[in-house]
């Protein structure tokens, strides 16, 4: 590259997909800003987001904006030129120069084709119509506005078809589900994933998916689409001229390459578009392919690890960083979740060689399977589903080739797998830590002056996707820091992209009256917005200003725009508020009726003492407030929860305490009042402690005497400890006063979703009662009127069904503002 790369030149990326933008961040990470003009086209109107997570978006687990890698902000920080929506035609290569639909021209000295791969639309009958188009009913499920548009037709289907077992198949199936209509998928081959799974696993996982509601139809070939009299789809015909009724199809059969560009350009394409091990194409030194377009000694690769090592091996060339990097193209394994079952699938799926030994697990009652092929002592295959607790082990043994123990059952069990000790010590440096990144290129970074777990993720990207990796690669870190891992400033900022810890932030807040998070952004954070930043900013602004917050719908989670919590198949659980578990038979029978009413799948009792009416979808949650009539419960936000409650001194023989009543009072005073984390509180009638006070956030216990003891700091879920003894007060009203003050200091100190059972042994249980109880700082009564002033601004947000805060609040899913 010496001969083209001189000057500042330009490298022009054609394609805005997660290869072409990895493979732009790479260049980036290796000093490429200074060398390079960096202009990107892409054909759709937004930044760069993750295609893995569209299912998500299908379904309303995740808001279109929530899976962005790059937004637009990041192109323009970056000095990226980014012609979006913007589909590129035809590429000069004697004048360098590529030419979009839309006129716009760029030269180029070196030139990235990222171009991706679209749905594979197989021939049938009626699929397309006069224009070629899909027909409208079929789609293909490839973009966010695939995703919109099959949203807003299955909400009006009885029944959609899905042609295609595969994955992509099922997580359209899985985000189909949740809009209503029944759902049948159909599949070329007798067992679904076949790509990933063999009959038996096959056979496994389609039972879990019947289960789930889903009807497969396999070994079927589709040979059209069925229309009625107005043209509409109306059915899938198959070869042996059976028809499943239908209102709508998506097409998941596959995917082919976009290579109509190169080969318009005279590039060698087959499958794909053909390179070498540099990741250049064969016909022209100035032109790369990475990603889903490329093929490499004949294969083409769909998984993102490929992707990531491909787009290193490119930008390593470009940069002249390492000449001697190369491609030698990949292992297959991925750990997946299939409509909630967990999957993980590597190398072959069946014996191919007679010294092929197979290890074999099934226990089809709870969905389990476990495959390993095994040659020659190595790992050569294997499938994991159910139960994926040994796939780190294995997939790193199938990827370094390792030997195996002779103990095969350790292989699928816990009896004998090397300890993490051994693993830090003895992997080589070649081990693949997170994605392409080795141990060796952790240990590099460290080498280099970056010795904090933070500088080494920026740095190589490890542990910046899914985050499964985070705590492997901060382990690493600590190994080759001999321990002494130097603390990154950033960890004690409350965000992120601010360079203030908590007192600094809301004292800067405060002083310039910055009332909105986008105000925040602008005069804290230069101007540059980050979404992940957006809810911890607005729970700290409701804490600080109360009724005079101005709210800024996407600054919130989509349980807080909602008012309802997230299920992981995109329904909501609604939850009404009932005061320490306390109920009336005319609630009872509203709540019945409601269930009855909208169909609710499951109604459980929580173990807050009320009731989840579960599986509610997103644009039947005001009609349900409405027809219960009752407040909410606030079961779905970081604020107040609820107040668990034994049942007092009225009806039991050892109460010492009205727990019921102080629980009712408890419940009404602070509900809807937000803080860092969910709070959840009890009162206990006495020292049995019924209602687990003790393992609450707030926790008050009778000890007779109209005694109250109160505990701070419980937890008794993932984490388990039992609350500190603050204080003993005489009276429910003492009660009341230090509960308010405690949670008050909490809100202004705690950092974002911190819980009262790490902030207590942080602050220092001494320090707490000195401040809180004693007032050796002389802020108690700025804590009890900052603590009024936000229960007077509290509100019930279900008296927003007749009256939304935005005209989408309540839309199956929206596009990201700004984008038509």
């Amino acid at each position: 590259m010496s001969d083209i790369i001189r000057t500042k030149q330009t490298l022009v990326v054609i394609g805005n997909g997660m290869a072409g933008a990895r493979a732009v961040e790479e260049v980036l990470a290796r000093g490429g800003a200074e060398m390079f003009d960096i202009v990107m086209f892409g054909d759709e109107p937004y930044g760069n987001y993750n295609r893995i997570m569209l299912s998500n978006v299908l379904c309303g687990v995740q808001d279109p904006g929530d899976i962005y890698i790059n937004p637009l902000d990041w192109y323009t920080d970056n000095d990226i030129r980014l012609h979006s929506g913007a589909r590129v035609t035809t590429i000069d290569r004697t004048a360098r120069v590529v030419t979009a639909e839309n006129g716009v021209q760029e030269r180029y000295d070196v030139l990235l084709i990222a171009t991706g791969s679209r749905s594979f639309i197989p021939p049938m009958d009626n699929i397309r119509d006069e224009t070629r188009e899909l027909r409208r009913g079929v789609f293909g499920f490839r973009t966010l506005d695939d995703c919109n548009a099959m949203a807003a037709m299955a909400k009006d289907s009885t029944n959609v078809v899905v042609l295609g077992g595969g994955l992509l198949g099922l997580e359209a199936a899985r985000g189909l589900m949740t809009h209503g209509p029944s759902v049948h998928v159909v599949h070329l081959a007798q067992h679904l994933m076949n790509a990933q799974l063999d009959i038996e696993g096959g056979a496994i996982l389609r039972s879990a998916m019947e289960a789930m509601g889903v009807t497969i139809h396999g070994g079927q070939r589709s040979t059209g689409i069925e229309l009625d009299p107005n043209g509409h789809v109306a059915g899938v015909r198959f070869k042996d001229d059976s028809v499943i009724a239908c209102q709508m199809v998506v097409v998941a059969a596959g995917i082919r390459p976009n290579v109509e560009l190169a080969q318009r350009a005279g590039l060698t394409v087959e499958r794909a578009i053909v390179v070498d091990n540099h990741m250049r194409c064969l016909d022209d030194r100035r032109i790369f392919v990475v990603g889903e377009c490329a093929q490499h000694r004949g294969q083409v690769y769909g998984l993102v690890a490929p992707l990531w090592d491909q787009a290193k091996v490119f930008a390593d060339h470009v940069t002249e960083r390492n000449i001697e990097s190369a491609y030698h193209g990949s292992k297959l394994a991925t750990k997946l979740k299939v409509m909630g079952v967990e999957l993980a699938s590597m190398g072959i799926t069946e014996p191919q060689e007679e010294r092929d030994e197979v290890i074999r697990f099934t226990e089809t009652r709870n969905g389990t399977y476990k495959k390993l092929i095994v040659r020659d002592g190595r790992l050569v295959g294997g499938i994991l589903m159910g139960d994926i607790s040994k796939a780190a082990y294995l997939m790193q043994a199938f990827d370094r080739d390792s030997p195996l123990p002779e103990e095969r059952l350790s292989l699928l069990f816990d009896l004998g797998t090397p300890s993490q000790k051994i693993t830090l010590d003895e992997m080589p440096a070649d081990t693949q830590v997170c994605n392409g990144v080795t141990k060796g290129a952790i240990g590099a970074c460290v080498t280099a002056g970056k010795r904090t777990t933070k500088s080494v993720m920026d740095a190589t990207r490890a542990g910046m996707g899914c985050g499964s990796c985070k705590t492997l690669v901060g382990e690493v870190v600590e190994w080759f820091c001999g321990g002494a891992v130097e603390e990154d400033p950033s960890i004690h900022y409350y965000v992120p992209t601010i360079p203030m810890a908590k007192p600094e932030l809301v004292a800067a807040v405060k002083t310039q009256g910055l009332r909105s998070v986008s105000s925040v952004f602008a005069a804290l954070g230069g101007g540059h917005e980050d979404a992940g930043s957006k809810p911890a900013l607005a729970s700290l602004l409701v804490t600080i200003w109360a009724d005079e917050y101005i709210d800024e719908r996407d600054a919130r989670f989509i349980n807080d725009r909602v008012h309802a919590n997230i299920q992981k198949d995109g329904t909501f659980s609604v939850i009404p508020e009932m005061p320490g578990g306390v109920t009336t038979p005319a609630d009872l029978i509203r709540i019945a009726q409601v269930a009855i009413k909208y169909n609710v799948p499951l109604v459980k009792l929580t173990g807050g003492q009320r009731i989840d009416l579960v599986g509610v979808s997103k644009e039947d949650l005001p009609k349900m407030w409405a027809d219960l009539g009752m407040p909410s419960g606030h079961a779905y936000g970081k604020s107040y929860r609820t107040c668990k409650s034994c049942i007092g001194t009225e009806y039991c023989r050892f109460g010492l305490g009205d727990s019921m009543g102080l629980a009712a009072q408890i419940e009404k005073r602070f509900r809807g009042v937000d803080s860092p984390a969910k709070l959840k509180l009890a009162t206990a009638g006495c020292p049995r402690n019924c209602s687990e006070a003790l393992v609450k956030d707030i926790g008050a216990v009778a000890i007779g005497n109209d005694k109250w003891e109160i505990y701070i700091g419980g937890a008794a879920g993932a984490h388990i400890r039992k609350g500190d003894l603050l204080c003993t007060v005489d009276g429910e009203a003492a009660v009341m006063t230090i509960t308010a003050r405690f949670m008050q200091y909490y809100r202004e100190n705690a950092k974002w979703k911190e819980r009262t059972y790490t902030f207590v042994p942080r602050v220092g249980l001494e320090r707490i009662r000195a401040i809180v109880v004693e007032d050796s700082d002389g802020i108690v009564a700025d804590l009890d009127a900052a603590m009024e002033k936000s229960i007077a601004a509290a509100y019930d947000p279900w008296q927003e069904a007749n009256t939304p805060k935005t005209a989408n609040q309540f839309a199956d899913i929206v596009v990201p503002e700004g984008v038509s």
